[in-house]
């Protein structure tokens, strides 16, 4: 399976065990020196808010190496550099891919690694297999002992000719490989350029064998979800693999079987102008959002603004339905499943005219006006323990017993604002570790493009650690935060924590509305720098309570101007994007 390596002894722990404590993160502070810079943002499909740019992590099964991948700054190669698993250095010479546009994935080998990547036809490329706006094509790419072994296109000229041509503006996917199959499987966007589909976008699942050789099996998929927004794969013992998929309608499908955009429907969603809340990540994203867990089970997370008032959707017809957001910021939310194609809890619903269509989510947390974004999941070594993270005001940790529909095992871990996640998270025995870039991190307004680096920081956060009692004290909680723009309630403050009336919320007008999260800045952090343990509601009631009071005063008093000016901004700077894309 995809990213666990190693031997770890978690799953003999009891789950009251398995908790993070105040020393469970290790920060390996700009450790790997790149081959060439780096641009950590990309910009997100019609709001144009920044992403972190992925940056493909993998790990061999052995463990002895490990490889990051990234698109340099000029944009115009992809390099992969091997990388000490231990002390995050270099380890070797990089291999650079020459025009490649895009790192989607990578999965690490005892003898080298593949890469999915995406690349301009070859040259004498006759002009009707060439594809619109000379986009890019998939390219899977298999580098054994220092050297190039294969590399296979997965769409573009030749391939699935009969379903129509597609090229990959952006591959938004991700690549897995089974061992017990021999088969990798890619899951990616696509955007026909000949055919019934020319000029639309979805998506497809294609596999590769050891040889390198494009696999023509029913499994296989060459047009799936609508606009596809987010894409979830993991690898399994024989394809189909285990995939989800968020598409332009309305709903998040767990659509191993089908690889379209229907079968188990996980949840609603609200969808605005082609986007549905980004729930993967949105561009760039879509990584570390399926993670699979012993038994053949898996959990899957993602954030999600909820959905209300369900409504008919007329294009897809009978069983599928359209939802208004709950909430206009987004929450953290889980599924796990029984298989790959099994959930373990409820479906969604989809009753025309329900005033609430999300009573079957699993919510890890149900804050309104307080955004959680790049929501991100992994395995915590054996067992049914994942590793839950997410960014509002900082990072945080969550463990996760997966068990049955799920529970939290303990309280959620701050990691602070000097540590994000913008690469895959892989477990690494007893620790879940990924790269990041230390930067000022500002998600406040539109930004095409950051500043450059040339190195890379690396955290690791120990899983085999006992619970921690560790409590914030009153006077920090009661400390009211300098006021932020970004941080401004989108509408009046709720009581933070409780169930909503199902109707309560006044749908949006567009997806640049749900935009609201704290513009930080990025220190240096050190592994001993102290962590803070997000306390319990119950332990500290009157603290949280006096706090909620205070910070929604300061808010109250400036906020709904300056968010009503931002959003303003927003909608004009992106208007001109909405309608790029078919």
């Amino acid at each position: 399976m995809k990213g666990a390596i190693a031997v770890t002894l978690l799953a003999a722990l009891p789950a009251s065990l398995a908790a993070l404590s105040a020393e469970s993160l290790t920060i390996s502070s700009d450790t790997l020196t790149l081959p060439a810079s780096f641009d950590p943002i990309q910009a997100a499909y019609w709001t144009g808010l920044p992403h972190h740019r992925r940056t493909p992590f993998a790990v061999s099964p052995d463990g002895k190496s490990a490889y990051l991948a990234f698109l340099n700054a000029a944009k115009d190669a992809v390099y992969v550099q091997p990388v000490d698993p231990t002390t995050f250095t270099a380890n070797g010479d990089a291999v650079s891919i020459a025009n490649a546009k895009e790192a989607g994935g990578l999965v690490a080998h005892d003898d080298g690694f593949a890469v999915l990547v995406t690349l301009p036809v070859p040259d004498g490329t006759s002009a009707d297999e060439t594809p619109t706006d000379s986009y890019p094509i998939v390219n899977l790419i298999r580098y054994q002992n220092g050297a190039q072994a294969w590399s296979t296109a997965l769409n573009g000229p030749g391939v699935h000719v009969s379903d129509g041509l597609s090229a990959t503006p952006d591959i938004n996917g991700d690549l897995v490989y089974s061992a017990e199959s021999g088969l990798y499987g890619a899951y990616f966007v696509v955007t026909a350029y000949t055919g019934w589909a020319a000029g639309h976008f979805g998506d497809s699942v294609q596999y590769v064998n050891d040889a390198g050789t494009l696999q023509e099996i029913a499994q296989s998929s060459s047009w799936g979800c609508s606009h596809n927004t987010g894409i979830a794969f993991e690898a399994a013992s024989e394809p189909p693999f285990a995939s989800v998929c968020a598409e332009d309608h309305g709903a998040i499908w767990l659509n191993t079987d089908t690889r379209s955009m229907n079968g188990i429907k996980i949840a609603n969603e609200n969808v605005t102008n082609g986007v549905s809340g980004e729930p993967m990540g949105g561009m760039s994203g879509s990584y570390s959002n399926l993670a699979a867990l012993d038994d053949d089970r898996y959990i899957f997370a993602w954030q999600s603004r909820g959905a209300v008032d369900l409504t008919a959707d007329s294009w897809m017809g009978d069983g599928f339905t359209q939802a208004s957001p709950r909430w206009l910021n987004h929450n953290v939310a889980i599924a796990t499943m029984d298989a790959k194609n099994k959930l373990a809890g409820s479906e969604a619903i989809s009753t025309v005219g329900a005033a609430s269509g999300d009573d079957q989510v699993n919510w890890i947390t149900e804050d309104d006006g307080v955004d959680h974004q790049n929501v991100r999941v992994a395995s915590a070594g054996s067992g049914q323990i994942a590793v839950l993270l997410w960014h509002f005001s900082g990072t945080y940790a969550q463990l996760v017993d997966a068990t049955g529909t799920g529970s939290m095992v303990d309280s959620a871990v701050n990691l602070g604002t000097g540590v994000t996640v913008s690469g895959d998270m892989v477990t690494i025995g007893t620790q879940v570790c990924w790269p990041f870039v230390k930067q000022t991190w500002d998600l406040s307004k539109p930004k095409d493009s950051g500043t450059a680096v040339t190195t890379m920081s690396f955290a690791c956060l120990r899983t085999d650690g006992t619970a921690s009692n560790a409590m914030l004290l009153p006077d920090r909680l009661l400390q009211p935060s300098a006021p932020n723009p970004s941080l401004r309630l989108l509408h009046p403050p709720l009581t933070t924590r409780l169930r909503r009336p199902p109707s309560s919320t006044t749908p949006v007008s567009d997806e640049s509305t749900a935009v609201p999260v704290e513009s930080t800045t990025a220190v240096p952090v050190e592994s001993t720098t102290p962590l803070q343990i997000l306390p319990s509601s119950t332990r500290l009631a009157p603290f949280l309570k006096a706090r909620r009071l205070a910070v929604a005063t300061v808010r109250r008093a400036i906020g709904d101007a300056l968010t009503r000016m931002h959003l303003a901004t927003l909608e004009s700077e992106s208007l001109a994007q909405c309608c790029t894309r078919a």
